[in-house]
């Protein structure tokens, strides 16, 4: 572009605060810069073309009256606007009129060129200059370096000095690429080294199951029957266990408990069940995934008490409770006061449930975990304070 659409460019945008004078030089803001001396198109009534230094500092200072505007220009030692041309030139670079005569872009005129194949009768005539070039060839060569050292977009462009290029663009100050490419690798071996801590975690938990949970945790086999007392090391038997409700009214179930403890994400069960394939499962083995303890143990999730054999019920470490009196029927036990002394008792509810809904679990010693109906971020803190109560529980029990 020429400096004086640039200059109307950025008074129409209105960011003249974005020209600068460098030296010699005006910047537009990061995107041109010209010598302040360059003359424009615009040619003044009096004959004259205004310089961009002129019309920078007439613009920037267009809200004086024009004869304190003629006086600061002249301190400056800046050939001033005249008065004739002020208000048209004003007009112009506001943008309130789309052209002026005043503008006058010396482009030169050219003769219609038509080449005509006539190469048959060239070499038929034998005419050349000595050196296989005709001799029209050469002047058409030589008419086209005059027309191109009089093109005016080339003047423009070798008076301009460009600020940026595709490779600059790149380029922010204070600033490279070289860190988000640090972040992505970062990320990407963050991914992959927890992906190697789950599987060998799973391994890990695998492991202490076949080699059963009481020789890990010290109970002795030997001595008087424990609570916590293997039946043998076949995988299942002796992994501590969490009862759920069979119902689907409730927040936990087997169908969505593996993704609450292990993901920390709370998917809710009529979802789950569509995306099921296969019948229910009868039980669900959980772990806790996301924790800086390499040493993992292993859960087993079940929905149906009744099932239960007597020594199964040595294993029962935590429930998660419907909140209704029917779900404790037929279970081993004398009252709610025994199972939660027992029996590590949960209740998981929406924090904008109402509060009758919780109002006989209030009754009874069961920790209250609330989540949110919209917010998934916040599951995984619900699923920690499960975690951690567990965990000080099942250490609490092994001491016993």
């Amino acid at each position: 572009m020429d400096p004086l659409s640039v200059l109307r460019d950025f008074t129409i945008r209105n960011q003249l605060d974005s020209i600068t004078q460098v030296g010699d030089h005006y910047r537009f803001g990061t995107d041109y810069t010209f010598p302040c001396s360059i003359e424009t198109p615009y040619r003044s009534k009096q004959g004259n073309l205004y310089t961009l230094e002129t019309l920078v500092y007439f613009i920037k200072h267009s809200y004086l009256k024009h004869h304190d505007y003629i006086k600061i220009a002249g301190s400056q030692k800046i050939p001033a606007v005249t008065l004739p041309d002020r208000k048209p030139l004003l007009d112009f670079l506001s943008g309130h009129v789309p052209s002026t005569d005043s503008i006058e872009f010396s482009i030169p005129k050219f003769d219609e060129y038509r080449p005509e194949d006539n190469t048959a009768q060239h070499h038929a005539s034998g005419m050349d200059n000595g050196m296989g070039m005709d001799n029209d060839v050469i002047d058409n060569d030589m008419d086209s370096r005059v027309r191109d050292s009089d093109n005016p977009i080339k003047k423009l462009r070798s008076i301009e000095t460009p600020l940026k290029d595709r490779e600059a663009m790149l380029e922010c100050k204070h600033r490279d690429f070289y860190s988000v490419l640090l972040t992505s690798t970062r990320r990407d071996e963050e991914r992959q080294r927890v992906d190697s801590l789950q599987r060998k975690d799973g391994l890990v938990a695998k492991n202490r199951i076949e080699r059963g949970y009481g020789e890990e945790q010290g109970f002795d086999n030997t001595g008087p029957k424990a609570k916590m007392l293997l039946k043998g090391s076949k995988i299942g038997e002796g992994v501590p266990i969490i009862l759920v409700p069979s119902a689907f009214q409730t927040l936990i179930t087997i169908y969505n408990v593996k993704e609450f403890l292990e993901d920390g994400v709370y998917i809710s069960t009529d979802v789950k069940v569509k995306q099921m394939k296969g019948a229910k499962p009868d039980c669900v083995t959980v772990q806790k995934k996301f924790s800086r303890d390499r040493t993992v143990t292993a859960y087993e999730v079940r929905d149906k008490p009744s099932a239960l054999k007597a020594e199964d019920w040595d294993r029962v470490v935590a429930v998660f409770v419907l909140g209704k009196e029917w779900q404790f029927k037929d279970w081993p036990f004398k009252d709610h006061v025994e199972i939660f002394n027992k029996i590590l008792g949960f209740y998981m509810r929406f924090e904008d449930d109402s509060i009758e809904s919780a109002k006989v679990v209030k009754q009874w010693n069961v920790k209250i975990i609330s989540i949110s109906k919209n917010k998934r971020h916040q599951d995984r803190a619900a699923a920690l304070d499960v975690w951690g109560r567990l965990e000080e529980f099942m250490r609490s029990r092994s001491h016993s």
